[in-house]
């Protein structure tokens, strides 16, 4: 009666030589194409350098100018560009200029990286039931998957270093962006797509003239989730060597450093707060577009 009350498994043996077999032919597949793989990242290992010399080398009046007037341009609102001015000022004040910095900048990429991959994957979704079927459960694992866990396949190809943090944001983020993109283009409404063959329009024009500028709320409401998601995961990518506000948070829970610890965790959700207030009166000032140009 021991199957009852203990599930019954592999072999112990069997099951470790398993995991030894998987890793080992993991780390010669490291070895192997190692340079390749170096040589195929270096690109977005110089655009994370340029980003990061950006933002921590151009004085602090001109970054917070720069930021206030995004804030504007996308809301519309001054009580959205008064709270990032105070969210700015303060973070300076308590000397956390220089990593907060370089968290965005991190942030930036990671964004501009999840759109160029999101978006044309869920725009490849939104074209083929097929397609989508494949996707989704490889983004419920992408979703679902300990944030941990991500560094270990990255740190074993890259090493420790910024792209390998990069990257390992980049997949925990990016599904957001897939998804959303999905569905903003499947919510399109029908009549608006008959009419638009009506016109004559092609495939591609029907894209990018009909179906991407209806679904831009919903895909930029996929943005922000992406820069949620990867604000998230900002503190656990610092244990691999991503610069910014991670490190001093990871350097408290190690020191029991309650204050560095508090302050920064600060600083991390006034960067959010100041994003998903951003992005969302952009999403919605799109939307209230829409309206006046469908109602």
């Amino acid at each position: 009666m021991d199957w009852f009350f203990k599930f019954p498994h592999m072999d112990d043996d069997a099951l470790r030589n398993l995991k030894k077999m998987i890793d080992a032919g993991f780390r010669a597949f490291t070895r192997a194409n190692g340079d390749a793989i170096d040589g195929f990242f270096s690109p977005l290992q110089k655009f994370l350098i340029l980003a990061d010399q950006f933002m921590t080398q151009t004085p602090w009046p001109i970054i917070t100018l720069i930021i206030l007037a995004i804030a504007w341009l996308a809301s519309r609102s001054l009580k959205v560009v008064l709270g990032c001015l105070i969210t700015l000022l303060t973070i300076g004040f308590f000397d956390m200029w220089d990593d907060t910095m370089r968290t965005i900048s991190m942030i930036f990429v990671c964004t501009v990286l999840s759109i160029v991959l999101g978006l044309p994957i869920g725009i490849l979704m939104s074209r083929s039931d097929r397609f989508q079927k494949l996707v989704n459960p490889i983004l419920d694992v992408m979703q679902t998957m300990p944030s941990f866990v991500y560094l270990i396949p990255v740190v074993m190809l890259l090493g420790i270093g910024k792209v390998p943090g990069l990257i390992a944001v980049v997949i925990y983020a990016v599904p957001p962006m897939i998804r959303l993109t999905n569905l903003g283009i499947r919510l399109v409404d029908r009549d608006i797509l008959e009419a638009s063959d009506a016109f004559g329009s092609s495939s591609w024009q029907k894209l990018l003239n009909v179906q991407l500028p209806l679904a831009l709320p919903t895909i930029m409401a996929g943005i922000n989730q992406t820069i949620m998601m990867a604000l998230a995961m900002v503190v656990v990518a610092s244990m691999i060597g991503v610069q910014g506000l991670g490190q001093p948070v990871l350097k408290a829970i190690a020191n029991q450093y309650f204050t560095l610890g508090v302050f920064n965790g600060l600083a991390i959700v006034g960067i959010a707060i100041i994003f998903d207030r951003v992005s969302q009166a952009y999403g919605r000032r799109l939307q209230k577009h829409r309206e006046v140009v469908h109602g």
